[in-house]
């Protein structure tokens, strides 16, 4: 079985030597080691010396050689609106105080995992809600990423 040993992001690996495709859910974007199929059907051994979180468009790089293209699955999503900016962060708030991976997305709407008791809440506070089949890359957060000081 074919190793996947390295990790680089969107723009900065030669898509040209894509041998193939993964398509991942959100959860599975996360693992240092796993077993999976490509896009194709090739059977393929993620194998990581830590684990990366991994971007829908990042690259993985074969032990031999050739690349995968990371596609992020689409998964069962609430998109949030709220009535004006102040009504959104109010929304934020909440899913913010339930520890609840949130994507913020660039027109100001809201992308959260379904949960219907979470919809309710929502509901609640006056949101309007869309569930969808999407893609679901959530903040990081401000630990998320390595700081490194000289």
């Amino acid at each position: 079985m074919r190793q996947l040993v390295r990790v680089a992001k969107a723009g900065a690996w030669p898509r040209d030597e894509a041998a193939g495709s993964v398509t991942l859910s959100f959860d599975d974007r996360h693992r240092r080691r796993i077993r999976m199929a490509t896009d194709q059907g090739e059977p393929v051994l993620l194998n990581l010396t830590k684990p990366e979180p991994l971007a829908d468009g990042d690259g993985l790089a074969f032990q031999d050689q050739g690349w995968l293209e990371v596609r992020a699955a689409a998964e069962d999503v609430l998109e949030v609106e709220g009535d004006d900016r102040g009504h959104l962060a109010r929304l934020a708030w909440h899913l913010g105080n339930r520890h609840l991976p949130t994507e913020i997305l660039a027109d100001g709407r809201l992308r959260i995992r379904y949960d219907h008791v979470i919809e309710e809440m929502l509901l609640h506070l006056g949101a309007r809600l869309s569930r969808i089949q999407a893609p679901f890359q959530p903040e990081g957060g401000a630990y998320a990423a390595q700081h490194r000081h000289g």
